[in-house]
């Protein structure tokens, strides 16, 4: 089966369509290997409200974020922010960001697969593919999937691989409950770029026109968010009717409203000043917790804020959910450029127990157990999955053909 067959045959299992890059998500395109991204997703964690005081300058290069520290900036040397200042220094530059005719974004995609039977005894693959898309003031979206060597995660975990023989493929449990073993391909011997067709998009309903055009304050632009009808529960049922996100109650609402902002911050076509707005609606969201500097899964470094979520199965093909643990994601944006670099999830509580899935296209029935988990020797706090954004920028270079 070729790349574009696979998507063919991946589309027509759908409820609805999804365009080729999510659908990318879904399926391997390689022999003898399943690689289904299934804690994908834009559900970006919030940052708290805070003041407004060393943000007007627009940089980040003399403050220092501490956790938990709600002290106003002071002045002359060292300067402390609150989490919402950082949001807010990034919204000021996304402000500053030159338009142009094209979106252009590159998108790293990994999970994380422990290869081994044992706590003690294993080693943890990244299992990654990518896409590069280009999308005009339309919607039209042109680009191709990027088929990436899986590679062993931290240097531990090389050595680990190298004394187990450096394996070109590697076998770890099937996680969707079917029995028996995936691969994963740390040769890349199918690696490359598969071009998709053209296709115009709609990002959560919305037209490339209709996203151009939202309010450009934050408040305006959360109640036209907070409008939009979707399928926004983390597990969908069938036959359930789309709602508008202002419907949902407490945390499922703030999740709903930050999967649409991650897609406005990353792959939606959004001008400058909506991406600044979008900045500015979630400092002013509650709940979110500071972490700090830190690193995103491509090494750049970024500032780090965190909303617990239980994350489960994203929405579309699968209707019971796929995860036996809870996980919290992490938002990690580069305030001086006005960027999300990354949306990573961590393990919050391991993955236990068991529980019954549908019968499979078989008919024989199937269950997820917990030692089939690819997170399943995972402690508090270890990577299970992410998404890096390694272009997001306006361009009017024309993309290749």
């Amino acid at each position: 089966m070729n790349e574009i067959d696979a998507l063919r045959r991946m589309r027509t299992a759908l409820a609805e369509q999804e365009r080729p890059e999510r659908l990318a998500l879904r399926v391997d395109w390689r022999n003898d290997a399943v690689r289904e991204r299934r804690r994908r997703g834009f559900r970006v964690p919030l940052l708290a409200a805070a003041t407004a005081t060393a943000v007007a300058a627009g940089t980040v290069g003399a403050i220092a974020l501490r956790p938990g520290d709600g002290r106003s900036p002071t002045r002359g040397g060292e300067r402390t922010i609150t989490p919402g200042n950082a949001l807010l220094v990034a919204a000021a530059n996304a402000q500053k960001a030159p338009s142009g005719t094209y979106w252009h974004t590159k998108t790293v995609m990994g999970e994380v697969y422990a290869v081994g039977e044992s706590t003690a005894n294993h080693y943890k693959i990244d299992s990654r593919q990518a896409t590069e898309v280009w999308t005009d003031g339309n919607g039209l979206r042109r680009g191709s999937h990027i088929d990436m060597a899986d590679v062993p995660l931290t240097p531990q975990d090389k050595q680990k691989w190298q004394a187990a023989g450096s394996p070109g493929w590697v076998g770890v449990p099937n996680p969707e409950g079917g029995g028996g073993e995936v691969h994963l391909d740390v040769a890349n011997r199918y690696g490359g770029r598969s071009p998709f067709p053209p296709y115009t998009e709609k990002f959560y309903g919305m037209t490339a026109g209709e996203i151009a055009a939202l309010p450009t304050r934050p408040k305006a632009l959360e109640d036209v968010l907070l409008g939009l009808k979707g399928h926004w529960h983390a597990v969908s049922e069938d036959g359930e009717k789309e709602e508008p996100i202002r419907a949902l109650p407490g945390q499922e609402r703030i999740r709903a409203l930050t999967d649409v902002a991650g897609g406005l911050l990353s792959t939606a076509p959004a001008p400058p000043r909506v991406r600044a707005a979008v900045f500015r609606m979630l400092a002013a969201q509650p709940g979110v917790r500071a972490e700090g500097p830190g690193t995103d899964p491509l090494g750049r470094p970024g500032t780090v804020v965190s909303l617990p979520l239980k994350t489960t199965a994203p929405l579309g093909m699968y209707t019971a959910p796929k995860q036996l643990g809870t996980y919290r994601r992490q938002f990690i944006i580069d305030p001086a450029n006005g960027s999300l670099l990354a949306i990573r999830d961590l393990t919050a509580t391991p993955p236990k127990g068991s529980r019954p899935l549908p019968p499979g296209d078989d008919g024989k029935p199937r269950s997820l157990k917990a030692r089939d988990m690819p997170d399943r020797f995972n402690r508090p706090g270890d990577l299970v999955s992410y998404q890096a954004f390694e272009t997001a920028e306006w361009t009017n270079a024309n993309p290749p053909r």
